[in-house]
């Protein structure tokens, strides 16, 4: 199994996302377009990725009734992105309504737990003082699987259990990286890219361990290095 790199254009503008595009050159050729720039900057900026001839992953988390969301599918599929996320939670009929709009032109991949929430945050959020996040990704990625999703979103944590249940049936997106050393910010779940690649993630996300170092690109040849120790 390969494991690619996607880095996350987390940034405000179109200009930024083609500058970061531009100077990281053939060292990336997969970006996540997420919330905030697709907010800003829309359709348009998906285009403008694809013709430097990178891939993209449009994350925007769709949770809503199925129609809907079939139809937002269909369009991504349209536009000419890899891979689409939508939120497990929203069910079963939800989840096979995404992949049935994708028509076999994209991935669905089903965001179980965010990286940002621990067994605490997850009790809060639901009510439930018993719950902990990894039986919750257990149970949504069980959903994900029957509904045909091409995988799920999950922490390093995670992605070791559900690779060896579903093996190369269900690809695992690893958000929430850091090389070693760095920051966590936001996220409490987080790992390195090779734990991540060890734990059997087809796709690993950089966001501010590559977007917020001093020189993205040397930030990038580190990961690139790490992961193909690992894989090698």
């Amino acid at each position: 199994m390969t494991t690619t790199p996607i880095v996350a254009l987390d940034v405000p503008t179109a200009a930024d996302a083609l500058r970061l595009v531009a100077s990281l050159g053939a060292r990336c050729r997969f970006y996540k377009v997420g919330l905030e720039l697709f907010t800003a900057a829309g359709p348009d900026v998906v285009r403008r990725v694809l013709e430097t001839g990178s891939d993209v992953f449009l994350d925007l988390k769709l949770h809503d009734i199925p129609n809907t969301v079939r139809g937002a599918a269909r369009s991504a599929a349209a536009l000419g992105v890899r891979l689409l996320t939508v939120h497990a939670i929203g069910g079963s009929d939800m989840l096979e309504a995404a992949v049935d709009g994708a028509g076999g032109q994209l991935g669905i991949l089903a965001v179980t737990v965010l990286t940002s929430v621990d067994d605490a945050s997850l009790a809060r959020a639901s009510g439930r003082a018993s719950v902990s996040v990894s039986d919750e990704v257990a149970r949504l990625a069980g959903m994900a699987h029957d509904a045909r999703a091409h995988g799920v979103v999950c922490s390093g944590g995670e992605a070791g259990g559900l690779h060896q249940r579903y093996g190369e049936s269900l690809a695992l997106l690893v958000p929430g990286i850091r090389l070693s050393g760095g920051a966590a910010h936001d996220q409490r779940r987080v790992v390195t890219p090779s734990q991540a690649v060890g734990a059997g993630a087809r796709y690993i996300v950089l966001g501010r361990a590559v977007t917020a170092a001093a020189d993205p690109s040397t930030a990038m040849d580190q990961v690139l290095a790490e992961v193909q120790s690992v894989a090698a």
